[in-house]
């Protein structure tokens, strides 16, 4: 539920910024008239733009087995909190995995709906009931804006284990798939030195872990990844992209007709109606389905571009 924020510039942007300084800082010491001072120390951090290339694109490579297949073009529902809004019309449902009960999944499924539940795999929430099952020491950070959730360090077993025990839980309770959720930690302060290969790795474990339980999974917030990891997730659930002009680089899902969920967090109804129409066309154009929706994700009020 969180939207990413990609902390660091890449090696080549800080090379292309210092090989364009270099006839500045030059011509200054040819003259003596630069000092210490005059030479800039800062520079501006952004997320960089991920170009996708024909070779990024590629078909799975972990097929999911005896799972259901993920319409394309359908229309979705996201709601986490509060009693679900049953009568909501949408071939697609994402839910909470701890607070649904298996009965309202088997319900939605009757309804000809698919269920895909919604967990968070990159930090730990201390009021679910498994929350200590992991190390003390693979705890970081809290995660801003969100009281009681803290980041978790990827590259410990135990961190792994708790997200291979919810896949287990999503089959149990009888979801077509899953969205594991803050599997961007690199890219964050979390406390830990995660690097880009740390998440790669983590992520594709889980996506493996997933599928050998039957289970569709999403890619959820990792824009910067998309391109490496397409080939190993069935849809991608993205935030705020037409906030902050992101969509775009979704376009390897969508290369391969798979799904790509979108949510935008207007700070309230009457604001997301004035934004329709400029969202609703954007993710038209795209081939992305795009919900305006309130930030608690509640059900309360649902604008649809479908």
């Amino acid at each position: 539920m969180k939207q990413s924020t990609f902390q660091a510039e890449t090696y080549w942007q800080k090379s292309i910024a210092v090989l364009a300084m270099l006839p500045v800082v030059l011509i200054a010491t040819a003259s003596c008239a630069s000092s210490p001072s005059d030479t800039p120390t800062d520079f501006e951090e952004k997320r960089p733009v991920i170009r996708v290339t024909p070779n990024d694109l590629r078909p799975s490579t972990t097929p999911v087995n005896n799972a259901v297949t993920l319409p394309p073009d359908s229309e979705w529902n996201w709601q986490l909190t509060g009693e679900l809004k049953m009568t909501v019309n949408a071939e697609v449902w994402d839910v909470d995995l701890f607070d649904t009960p298996p009965e309202e999944i088997a319900q939605l499924q009757q309804d000809s709906r698919y269920v895909i539940c919604y967990f968070s795999a990159g930090s730990v929430e201390d009021w679910r009931p498994d929350a200590s099952d992991v190390d003390e020491a693979a705890i970081g950070l809290p995660l801003d804006g969100w009281e009681g959730e803290r980041w978790l360090d990827v590259r410990t077993e135990s961190v792994l284990e708790l997200a291979k025990s919810r896949l287990q839980l999503a089959a149990q309770k009888g979801c077509d798939a899953v969205e594991p959720d803050n599997v961007d930690g690199y890219s964050n302060k979390t406390g830990f030195e995660l690097s880009q290969s740390d998440q790669i790795q983590f992520n594709r474990d889980i996506a493996s872990a997933a599928h050998q339980q039957g289970l569709a999974v999403g890619l959820k917030n990792t824009f910067d990844l998309v391109g490496t990891l397409v080939g190993e997730f069935d849809f991608a659930v993205t935030e705020q992209c037409h906030e902050y002009d992101e969509c775009e680089l979704t376009g390897a899902f969508t290369e391969y007709r798979k799904p790509v969920f979108n949510a935008e967090y207007p700070p309230d109804q009457a604001t997301g109606i004035t934004l329709q129409d400029e969202y609703c066309s954007e993710a038209d154009r795209l081939g992305i389905h795009t919900l305006i929706l309130p930030l608690d994700l509640d059900g309360s009020w649902r604008i649809s571009c479908g």
